[in-house]
């Protein structure tokens, strides 16, 4: 029997939110996959935004 362990994973996208404050053209966004069952609230990573050259936090948003 097939094992049902990829139900718990979904795929989120995550924005960068200083861009959004910015106002330059453009969007930094990354997709990635979270485990509902232990990350139930919503994502929040520090990554490379490559339009303002720097880390920055990106938010999962839906």
């Amino acid at each position: 029997m097939a094992k049902k362990s990829k139900l718990n994973r979904i795929q989120v996208i995550l924005e960068c939110t200083e861009h959004k404050k910015s106002g330059q053209p453009g969007t930094s966004r990354y997709v990635t996959t979270k485990n509902r069952r232990n990350t139930s609230g919503r994502l929040e990573l520090k990554k490379y935004n490559p339009i303002l050259k720097r880390h920055t936090i990106h938010k999962e948003t839906k």
